[in-house]
């Protein structure tokens, strides 16, 4: 095969042949199509490169198909596969290195033409190269079982076989990459390539190892002499260490034969050994061809020679065509039996894919729909818990506060208790002072009596005695007398004073008896109080105790289900991540197959139209955008990759579009701008697959960027516009006509809105009074202001449209200027309807708030939704104009006094809205426990139906714009190219 190549400069009969070989039914013959093909690669001729290229997807569907089998020699089939794959595309990317990848240091330096960048894109290139050489490497030993002398076995050495082409292969890109790395961190900073040495330094140990496993095998020991590597990796950071580099040579014995010379010898004297077994059989059956002639018929009839002759030729020609017939025949038979046989085990090979895959799905979700369930069991367990412990707080709370009142009502019978202890001492001291008082009184009265005992006793003797004194002793007694009535009122003053004091002293003993059984009742309620009071407190320590082990209960289950959940969490960015890599390989792929379409000789009959051409531009250029806000999302928070999944596979679906449109239209083109088109959009297809690669890699998803893929879909839009027909139709010519016509409606509608709004104002003037005039004054007043400051806008639209059409169409008249612009003037027309449809809709709105029907959320809705339409406008009218235009400057100071506008409408609808409505005051004062929880309980169910209902609305109102969106891009035109 190899001399074929350089004999006949290519390899297409060796293509030829392989395409009729089985190669996706028999493993082992496709790894043997694998191995001679690695060869071809490297010793072959330098166009079998250029010849195989094409069937490069074949190669890679072949590997994808192989992949699926995980015993034998699928996943080895698989990799080779992916291997020669990527040599190809190495060898098309740097098309001066050669197949066997022999090259001088000058000629490497030619290779990356003295620039960095080229030698820094070459170094990912070859660690890419050198990771597929590995995984070939260590799937082969990890299929074989290392215990046994392998080696040895036939079906070892078919396995070991290929790798001495991958041996050397390994050993040229490990002396590149070192040489290319010490030039690398000659003109970087070290920073910048710690990435490139951590990818080599795990290189080196695979290959490190890889080559000294295979230097102890026996198979290898006489065949090739394999290099050890140094035991320590080179120092990049010492530019001298360089020098100390030694390129690792592969020696070949020149007496080795090929591993693949024997079985060819085997197969050739096998095939001399059965033609001379047939060619005695032939003899023996039919008799020596030497003897005699097996076709002379002269003894056997009376038939003359030429006769014999011309019937012999014509038996001959008759068996000729017959056996050619049969040849064909038999070709044709064995053609489609292996095609068949190719296809079925194509199709067995898909249903088993399919089926694995089914089967994958189904347990996926089995799996996450079992987790889900799981998590809301957590969900509700949490919720039962936190409610539990809601419940724990709230009666430990309250016992608290039973315990402070209970508190409170103990220190105010001490202290009552206290006043009445001083009380009654107070009135003890008294009653012993009254009885002093008595005790005093007692003891004069008996002094009086005895003194006037001893004064009658006296005055008896002495009027025994003294008779002669009898008148003295008369005027004695007379004096005697009167100071015994003195005496006497004195003791009756006295005997009266004894008796108020024992009646005071008598209520005084009432009053004391009274303070006592007080006091004891005191005492008793004291002491029923300290009973319940400590019964409280031991209640209270035991809920307390609970509720502690409650929580702590509760906090080791919260740890385990946030332990849980970051679980999940992790996985579920795994799989995430995966799901990303997985849909920008597939996107990848796809704008690949594009390219690779492009050059396929079958699409240049392909044609297409610059109109079709714009329309997948600007879509692909819209999608570009929106794939860059879902990018940075994803990069802020990396749980938004759902909104980056379907980003990319339309920015792949639209970029692979545009690429086979603009190719299409490339055909049908001039020349020079089908050379410019093409070669853009071979750049654009490039920087696509080259940020899809990017996003591939969570090193390099954050820098990737898709400007300049932006950038060439601008360019390609802009030849499309060159290329556009200039003919005008019927329906253009009458765009011009209809701008016109809106910017009259739209200012004719404001007008009629400002008109009612006034009549609207005299009649709430008229039939209103006090606080809803008020409103409705404020109200319609900023609804009027707005109303001004939109028909300035309009004016000035208008104004800078027509500065737009005298700058922009030259000679041409305006309606053919409105014409060669047909999407600007349609997207003028569409926000000149939505001006005035916006201004009649909020008139009707402010219309029912005055009468009371509406509600101030609509007005103020519609005051934004003109405002947007109001912006719309703006944007419509200025994408043309020149950002030094007088009349844009006009335009944006109109815009402004619209959004200003728009805020006073807003702010006087809120302030209105907050003067009318009333505020009910709600009175807890009266209410139980029970009915607060139960009024709580209540509140709650009605704010998760109000927010269940939000979110039904919102879900409601994304649909109602997606829906508004497609039926404004059928109205205006976006799809008309599709």
């Amino acid at each position: 095969c190899i001399l074929g190549t350089h004999h006949e400069k290519g390899a297409q009969t060796f293509w030829s042949v392989v395409n009729r070989l089985p190669l996706s039914g028999n493993a082992v013959l496709c790894w043997k199509f694998c191995h001679v093909f690695h060869k071809l690669l490297r010793d072959g001729h330098s166009n079998v490169l250029k010849d195989s290229v094409r069937y490069k997807n074949e190669l890679s569907d072949m590997s994808r198909m192989w992949g699926h089998l995980s015993e034998g020699y699928g996943q080895l089939c698989s990799i080779y596969l992916k291997l020669l794959r990527t040599k190809m595309e190495f060898h098309t990317k740097n098309p001066r290195f050669p197949g066997n990848l022999q090259m001088s240091d000058r000629q490497l330096d030619e290779a990356g033409e003295n620039d960095v960048n080229n030698f820094f894109q070459l170094t990912v290139e070859m660690f890419d190269y050198l990771e597929c050489e590995l995984n070939l490497f260590q799937t082969v030993f990890s299929s074989l079982d290392m215990s046994r002398s392998v080696s040895v076995t036939a079906a070892g050495q078919c396995r070991l076989a290929p790798l001495i082409q991958v041996i050397l292969d390994c050993s040229h890109l490990y002396d590149y990459t070192v040489k290319l790395l010490f030039k690398l961190h000659s003109c970087l900073p070290a920073d910048t390539l710690q990435g490139h040495r951590d990818r080599f330094l795990e290189q080196f140990r695979k290959l490190k190892d890889l080559f000294y496993r295979s230097s102890n095998l026996q198979y290898f020991k006489r065949l090739i002499q394999i290099p050890q590597l140094p035991e320590n990796p080179p120092n990049f950071l010492r530019a001298s260490a360089l020098s100390e580099h030694i390129s690792p040579v592969v020696v070949i014995p020149a007496e080795a034969s090929s591993p693949d010379s024997e079985p060819i010898t085997d197969l050739v004297e096998m095939d001399t050994a059965s033609q001379s077994l047939f060619d005695n059989k032939f003899d023996d059956i039919f008799g020596s061809s030497f003897s005699c002639d097996p076709f002379n018929f002269n003894s056997q009839n009376g038939m003359s020679k030429d006769e014999k002759d011309r019937l012999i030729e014509q038996l001959y020609g008759e068996i000729a065509a017959l056996k050619e017939e049969l040849e064909n025949f038999k070709a044709e038979s064995a053609r489609g039996a292996v095609q068949l046989r190719g296809r079925a085990s194509e199709l067995e090979a898909e249903l088993a894919e399919q089926q694995h895959l089914k089967q994958q799905a189904q347990d996926e979700s089995e799996f996450l729909r079992t987790e889900l369930e799981e998590l809301k069991k957590q969900r509700e367990d949490t919720e039962k818990a936190q409610r539990s412990l809601t419940e724990i707080e709230r009666r430990a709370q309250a016992n608290e506060q039973r315990y402070s009142k209970l508190k409170e009502k103990y220190s105010e019978l001490v202290q009552n208790h206290a006043d009445l202890l001083r009380k009654n001492a107070e009135v003890t001291k008294q009653i012993t002072v009254a009885r002093q008082a008595q005790g005093d009184v007692e003891r004069e009265k008996k002094e009086l009596e005895d003194s006037f005992q001893r004064v009658s006793e006296q005055a008896q003797r002495k009027s025994q005695e003294q008779a002669e004194v009898l008148e003295t002793l008369k005027r004695e007694l007379a004096a005697s007398r009167q100071e015994l009535q003195v005496v006497q009122g004195t003791l009756e003053s006295s005997t009266q004073a004894g008796a108020e004091q024992n009646t005071r002293i008598a209520s005084l003993e009432q009053e004391r008896d009274r303070l006592s059984r007080a006091a004891e009742q005191h005492g008793d309620e004291m002491a029923a109080l300290q009973a319940e009071l400590q019964q409280l407190q031991d209640t209270l320590s035991r809920e307390q105790e609970s509720s502690k082990t409650e929580l702590e209960m509760l906090q080791t289950q919260l740890r385990d289900k946030e332990s849980t959940e970051r679980a999940l969490q992790r996985r579920l960015a795994e799989e995430q991540l995966s799901l990303l890599q997985g849909t920008t390989r597939e996107a990848e792929r796809m704008v690949q197959d594009a390219l690779t379409r492009m050059e396929d000789p079958a699409h240049i009959s392909c044609t297409g139209s610059a109109d079709c051409l714009l329309s997948r531009t600007l879509a692909a250029s819209e999608c570009a955008e929106r794939l860059r806000d879902a990018h940075s999302k994803y990069l802020s928070d990396g749980a938004a990759v759902g909104s980056l999944l379907p980003c990319l596979a339309l920015f792949a679906h639209l970029v692979s579009d545009t690429l086979l449109q603009g190719s299409a239209t490339s055909h049908v083109a001039p020349v020079e701008p089908a050379d410019r088109l093409l070669e853009l959009c071979k750049q654009c297809g490039s920087a696509a697959v080259s940020y899809l690669s990017a996003l591939q890699d969570p090193g390099t998803v954050a820098s990737a960027d898709c400007s300049l893929v932006t950038a060439c879909l601008g360019q390609i839009s802009a030849i499309g516009e060159e290329l556009r027909p200039r003919g005008l139709d019927i329906r253009q010519e009458e765009l011009g006509d209809l701008v016109d016509k809106e910017m009259a409606a739209t200012a004719t509608a404001i007008e009629m809105a400002s008109a009612r709004i006034e009549e609207m104002l005299s009649k709430s003037r008229a039939g209103d009074t006090g606080v809803k005039l008020e409103v409705n004054e404020r109200i319609l007043g900023s609804c009027t202001g707005l109303m001004q400051a939109i028909h300035v806008l309009v004016l000035a639209s208008k104004d800078l449209q027509r500065e737009i059409v005298e700058s922009g169409r030259g000679a041409a008249s305006p309606k053919e200027f409105y014409a060669k612009n047909s999407r600007w003037t349609e997207g003028l027309i569409s926000a000149s309807k939505a001006v005035g449809w916006g201004a009649t809709v909020m008139v009707d709105a402010a219309d029912l708030v005055v009468q009371g029907k509406g509600t101030f959320e609509e007005l103020m809705v519609c005051s934004r939704e003109i405002a947007a339409s109001t912006a719309q406008l703006v944007a419509a009218s200025k994408v043309k104009a020149d950002k030094d235009s007088a009349n844009l400057c006009k335009l944006q100071q109109a815009s402004r006094g619209v959004n200003q506008a728009t805020a006073s409408v807003v702010a006087s609808t809120k302030a209105g809205k907050s003067q009318v409505e009333e505020k009910d005051s709600m009175d807890f004062s009266s209410m139980t426990l029970t009915q607060i929880k139960r009024q709580e309980m209540d509140s709650q169910v009605r704010v998760l139906e109000l927010e269940n209902q939000l979110q039904k609305e919102r879900h409601k109102l994304g649909e109602l714009r997606k829906k508004h969106y497609e039926l404004a891009g059928v109205a205006e035109g976006w799809e008309e190219d599709g």
